[in-house]
């Protein structure tokens, strides 16, 4: 019998067997899809669209916001702006009230028009068998010829930069989900400070996107999410072909995320971690780019460097070097689990 697939991304191996076999039949197609490749680019002559699609699954709270930031996240780190939105809502049945429903519109109405989306459909309906809400966008982006950012553009000798810190989603997520699980080490205003994590530090890497690609040449962006930072080195590397080295002593931890993580039992580098934006670019530019970042209110660590492939990554610990373990799913879903 074969074996039943755990909770959270699929296996490495499983994922880029179905993408072998996807087809692709329109010559404008200019990225499709790929292990460490979260947009499609397709070229439409006068400019690009980058296609992206992502749900909602682990966070209930705020379930509309989420989804809007999430998918303009992966937009973003190829350099484009987020333009058009559907979005397909899954409701339980039994529990769902119109109260509801119109709460999550209005979380997507808000946050789609904080970033300049356009909601142009979608669907939404209340399904058999669900035990919570799923919300599925797809999200268009928009960018010039000779502006795309895409995750194969890293280059020997890059700089690995990261900016504000992890896991800065899970934090928000698990005071918002599991504020009973975490009332025993965090006081009243520290259980708010960390579900307000969605919004400060935040979740959105669209500004660090924007802010970076403006101050320096920057070779590669991608978005942590599922797996954390150490899955999102490891798709990076698969992705551009590279090995990466990196110092994870380097790598912001908030002290409230830490504790948090610390007393779930979580690895704070292989927990869901959107609201950082890891990125690579030239020696000479890392420094200004920094620089910039931090003058808009975004802290930025160098974490590591570029070196010649194949695809591996690599923690640099007392002048050794050891591979990464690559997460088999996300530490967050052990919370789920129990």
């Amino acid at each position: 019998m074969d074996k039943v697939l755990p909770v959270g991304k699929l296996p490495f191996d499983l994922m880029a067997q179905i993408i072998e076999q996807a087809p692709i039949s329109d010559s404008r197609v200019m990225l499709g899809p790929g292990i460490g490749l979260d947009c499609a680019v397709v070229d439409m002559g006068t400019s690009l669209l980058v296609f992206k699609s992502d749900p909602i699954t682990f966070a209930t709270d705020e379930i509309g916001w989420y989804a809007v930031q999430i998918n303009a996240n992966d937009i973003a780190t190829t350099g484009a702006a987020p333009r058009w939105m559907l979005a397909t809502l899954l409701l339980p049945e039994g529990s769902t009230t119109p109260q509801d429903v119109l709460k999550m519109g209005d979380q997507v109405f808000s946050a789609c028009r904080e970033l300049g989306i356009s909601l142009i459909g979608g669907h939404t309906e209340v399904t058999h068998g669900l035990e919570r809400p799923i919300l599925s966008g797809v999200l268009v982006g928009e960018v010039p010829h000779g502006q795309l950012v895409t995750p194969r553009g890293a280059s020997v000798g890059d700089h690995i930069l990261l900016t504000k810190g992890v896991p800065i989603e899970a934090t928000s997520i698990l005071a918002r989900e599991f504020p009973g699980r975490l009332k025993n080490i965090l006081s009243d205003e520290e259980m708010k400070q960390a579900a307000d994590y969605l919004y400060q530090p935040g979740i959105s890497v669209v500004k660090d996107a924007r802010v970076a690609v403006s101050a320096g040449r920057v070779t590669a962006m991608h978005d942590p999410t599922e797996g954390g930072l150490a899955s999102a080195l490891w798709e990076l590397a698969d992705a551009s072909a590279r090995a990466l080295e990196v110092d994870l002593a380097a790598v912001p931890v908030p002290a409230l995320s830490q504790r948090i993580c610390q007393y779930l039992g979580l690895n704070p580098m292989a927990t869901i971690a959107s609201g950082a934006l890891l990125l690579t670019c030239p020696p000479d530019d890392s420094a200004q780019i920094c620089r910039a970042l931090q003058t808009e209110s975004i802290p930025c660590a160098r974490i590591g460097v570029v070196r010649e492939g194949p695809a591996v990554v690599y923690n640099r610990v007392n002048n050794t070097r050891e591979i990464l373990h690559r997460p088999l799913r996300d530490e967050i879903a052990k919370v789920y689990d129990s």
